[in-house]
């Protein structure tokens, strides 16, 4: 979307599911400083990925559809992009994490506001959007409700990126155990039926991984700006 620009290219849909870099972390001072320079393709393409899951569970649950959230999600980063050289690095001010709720915020605003000069009919609706029941998603995209679903998606969002990096940092043994037990909530039998290990290194590597998990977190919201 920006190359038309001569600015750093950004991933449509198709590319949304890029990993996580193993560098991730959701709010850096050296992330930011980089995105000022617009020929840095590598610090984009790690900002995209960090923030696009973010940027669209929110825009889902203050009611979009799918393509609107597609369409917060690229107004946002192009917004970032418009504005990064004169956001300034100091948490006592203005957190990034705040500034880019308000961006955010103000891009959902906007598509509510095409729809008012624009109505056209829904899309069809297969499931209430990201975890949420319809009749409970906000409807006002101003109202403070909306702070509370960015820290819930914010946590989400930080919880993932230390899963992410775990990953890649212990056996993929263990974290298979974990996977199956933890996450998709196996019972511990089956776990250990279906790997061939023993309960005693399914227990072990929840245990570990967690913990791993765990630390990751308080790193990554110690550096959280």
């Amino acid at each position: 979307m920006f190359r038309a620009m001569n600015q750093p290219a950004m991933f449509g849909p198709a590319r949304m599911m890029s990993e996580l870099p193993d560098e991730f972390i959701p709010t850096r001072k050296s992330l930011l400083s980089r995105l000022k320079r617009w020929d840095d393709n590598d610090s984009w393409r790690d900002f995209f990925n960090t923030y696009w899951k973010l940027i669209y569970a929110v825009a889902r649950k203050a009611d979009l559809s799918h393509t609107e959230a597609e369409d917060v999600v690229q107004e946002t980063v192009l917004a970032v992009a418009r504005s990064i050289g004169r956001f300034k690095y100091d948490p006592a001010v203005c957190s990034f994490k705040s500034w880019l709720m308000q961006v955010t915020r103000s891009k959902i605003a906007n598509q509510f506001q095409k729809r008012k000069r624009h109505p056209w009919p829904p899309e069809p609706v297969t499931d209430a959007g990201p975890g949420t029941p319809l009749l409970e998603r906000l409807a006002d995209p101003a109202g403070p409700a909306l702070d509370a679903v960015w820290e819930e998606e914010w946590q989400k969002n930080l919880l993932e990126a230390a899963i992410q990096k775990v990953k890649r940092r212990v056996p993929i043994e263990q974290y298979q155990i974990f996977d199956f037990y933890v996450l998709k909530k196996w019972p511990a039998r089956k776990v250990a039926q279906t790997l061939r290990v023993s309960l005693g290194q399914v227990y072990l590597a929840r245990h570990r991984v967690s913990g791993l998990i765990k630390k990751e977190v308080e790193l990554l919201e110690k550096k959280e700006v």
